[in-house]
């Protein structure tokens, strides 16, 4: 009922920018947070950036001033701007959100994660 499509991820040095996108789609009624996490091999996924519906964020320390997450509610979707790229930042990139959507005459919420993007930063 709720698809994630993420996209813009890449290889990139050490020091450059890149930007990823994600955009909702389906019966969707409402979208309340967005997020993207992260997790590099043999490592747990981790949290890097979430914005609330009014735009409040939050970010993980380790990309504080580097990274900015945004979204468009029209267009259902978030992107992270993603700037001083490093080679700790190399890591497959999930978008999330929480949404409320229809499934026939219902009403639903629900959790949902997209594909995951790579992104590889070489020193």
């Amino acid at each position: 009922q709720v698809q994630l499509v993420e996209s813009g991820g890449g290889l990139v040095q050490a020091g450059g920018s890149l930007r990823l996108s994600c955009a909702a789609s389906g019966s969707i009624i409402s979208i309340n947070s967005m997020g993207w996490y992260r997790q590099a091999p043999g490592k747990q996924r981790e949290l890097v950036a979430t914005i609330t519906s009014g735009g409040s964020t939050n970010y993980a320390d380790s990309v504080k001033g580097r990274f900015t997450i945004s979204r468009d509610n029209a267009k259902k979707s978030a992107y992270l701007q993603m700037n001083s790229l490093k080679p700790e930042d190399t890591a497959v990139y999930y978008c999330n959100t929480a949404v409320r959507y229809y499934s026939g005459i219902r009403i639903y919420t629900g959790d949902y994660w997209g594909q995951g993007t790579q992104v590889t930063v070489s020193s």
